[in-house]
Order: structure tokens, then C-alpha cells, then sequence
């Protein structure tokens, strides 16, 4: 039996990523009807609207969903109580140390999985007790590690290393990709950008529109003296690219950054001033479906391509 599937009761071990602006209880309720995980993405909350989505979810499904937590973010121990509260099934946290919050999640029954970028916070997260890990590579969309270690090479360093099931993101958006990462040694997958292009993302359909046209090179990990972030091109990246170019001060940059550049442009649909976060697995995307397909071509892919990886077995 697949660890992730019985450590998060669910069908299928397929993790809808927490997204900033595109992961809202009717993406998440999707997902987890799918016989996926869906998690409601916190970090574009504030608490009473979390608490909303948290009620919408349980009212949209009846299978476990989850909230992702970016531990930087003021609202983070607020969250961590609303989850509490509401008993939401499975937490994932991110940004920030996973030994702040994991005792206190797993003493109220919660499942707690934390998203790395490098073995040390993998590690990390073992000796904390988290239930298992998010190993992200370079490829992924928004935030992301500064190590810039793509999938391929994060996951088998990180299933070295540690016990506990490892969950692979980053570049993933098909069954083949999830083969691949299986391969690897993960145990699950975590998507991002496939279902920022669902039609139950809550993201604009304009920054949707962009996901679908995107074409290899047309995304960038910038803003590296802030915080990384992979973006899609456009004038805000330009804009972006001049400065660092430049060599600006990280007070430069910020100033540029400003506030609201992800909700204007993934929310709001502003795609030139817009910060548009978004993965190099964009290039492969090429249409807008239901979160519930999304999840069926993917197992349907994944066993299709195992099925040819058998028929190729070598003999030694």
C-alpha cells in the first residue's frame, strides 16, 4: 500500500499544491472528490476567510482536504488554531521552521507535512516529527529554494536521507512526470500549476490564458535578494530583470515589488503589472479543464506509462 494514500486516506496520491490566489475551497473540494488532496492555499487569507473556505470545503466534500500554512506570514498562528478548531484532516506548512507548530498540530489529531527545499530541512523536519515532506526542485512556481536544485536531483538526496514518505514538486503535471518522480523515490506528488489551470482555480482567467500559452523559457526565478520567486514574463518581470541587472539594493526592489503585485496579477488579471507566480511545467500545459479530469489523466498517463517502462525491462 502507498504510504502517502494511508497516511492522508486518500485514492490516489496526488497533493493539489496550497497556491497563493488560485487555491480556494472549490478547487480543494475538487481535488479531494477526485480522490486527490486538495489543500486551501491560506497564504492569500486573512482569518475569517480561511474560516469560510474551511466551512465551503466540508460542505463540498465529504473526503479529507487540507490547508497549506506559510509559516512567514503574520496570520500563521491564527491559522494554526483555525485548523485546530475546524479539525482539518492534514496540515502543510511551509516558509519557516516546522518545529513551531508540528507538536502542537499532531497532539489535536492533525497530519502535519512540511515543503523543503534542500536535505537539511528535510532532515530537519524528521527530527521534528512531521508525518512526511515536500521536497520541491527548482522548477516550481512561486517561492522557491535558493539552492536552485532541480527534481531530479532534490528527490533521491532527500529519500537518502530520511524515513519518512517523500512527497516530489516541482515540474510535475502529468502522469509521466509522477512516474518519474516514483522513480525517484517519491511516494506522492505535489502539482501546482496543472491545476492553477483548472477550472475550479480561483485564479483570473486571464493569468489562466497565460498559463495555457506559455512555451518553454517563458518563466524566470527572480527576486532572489527578497525572497525567490518564479514568475512568467512579462512588464513586471521586465521591470524586475532591469533592476537586478542593474545591481539593485534589496530596498530597490522592494519598492518596485510593493504590495498586491500577485493578487493584481493572478486575481485580478492584470498580466503586465501583475506578479503572475507560476512553474516552468506552464510550457506543457496547454488547456483549462475540471480538477477532476486533471486527476484522471494523470493516473490514466501514469499507468499507461508504467505499463510501456514494464514491456522495456531489461535483463541483466
Amino acid at each position: 500500500m502507498n504510504r502517502i494514500c494511508s497516511l492522508l486516506n486518500i485514492q490516489y496520491p496526488i497533493i493539489q499544491g496550497g497556491m497563493i490566489w488560485c487555491s480556494g475551497w472549490k478547487l480543494a473540494s475538487a481535488v479531494s472528490n477526485a480522490g486527490g488532496l486538495g489543500l486551501i492555499g491560506s497564504g492569500s487569507m486573512n482569518p475569517d476567510l480561511l474560516h469560510e473556505h474551511i466551512t465551503q470545503c466540508k460542505k463540498a466534500t465529504s473526503h479529507p482536504f487540507g490547508v497549506n500554512i506559510p509559516l512567514l506570514f503574520s496570520h500563521a498562528e491564527a491559522f494554526i488554531h483555525i485548523c485546530i478548531e475546524e479539525k482539518v484532516p492534514v496540515v502543510f506548512t511551509s516558509a519557516g521552521n516546522p518545529a513551531k507548530y508540528t507538536a502542537l498540530l499532531k497532539q489535536n489529531g492533525i497530519k502535519v507535512v512540511h515543503v523543503v527545499a534542500n536535505v537539511r530541512g528535510a532532515l530537519k523536519c524528521q527530527e521534528t516529527g512531521v508525518d512526511a515532506i515536500v521536497a520541491e526542485g527548482f522548477e516550481a512556481g512561486g517561492h522557491n529554494g535558493k539552492e536552485e536544485t532541480t527534481t531530479l536531483v532534490l528527490i533521491p538526496m532527500v529519500k537518502k536521507a530520511v524515513t519518512i514518505p517523500v512527497i516530489a514538486a516541482g515540474g510535475i503535471a502529468t502522469g509521466r512526470g509522477m512516474l518519474a518522480a516514483f522513480a525517484l523515490g517519491a511516494e506522492g506528488v505535489q502539482i501546482g500549476s496543472r491545476f492553477a489551470a483548472s477550472e475550479e482555480s480561483s485564479a483570473h482567467i486571464a493569468f489562466k490564458q497565460m498559463i495555457v500559452n506559455a512555451k518553454d523559457g517563458d518563466t524566470q526565478l527572480c527576486l532572489k535578494k527578497l525572497v525567490g520567486v518564479r514568475l512568467l514574463k512579462n512588464k513586471f518581470y521586465n521591470e524586475v530583470e532591469k533592476l537586478e541587472l542593474a545591481g539593485a539594493s534589496v530596498e530597490e526592489l522592494s519598492a518596485l515589488l510593493g504590495r498586491g503585485r500577485a493578487q493584481k496579477g493572478m486575481f485580478e488579471g492584470d498580466t503586465e503589472e501583475g506578479e503572475l507566480e507560476i512553474g516552468q511545467v506552464s510550457g506543457i500545459i496547454s488547456e483549462i479543464l475540471p480538477a477532476g479530469k486533471i486527476v484522471k489523466n494523470i493516473i490514466s498517463e501514469y499507468n499507461e506509462a508504467l505499463e510501456e517502462i514494464i514491456q522495456q525491462k531489461f535483463k541483466l
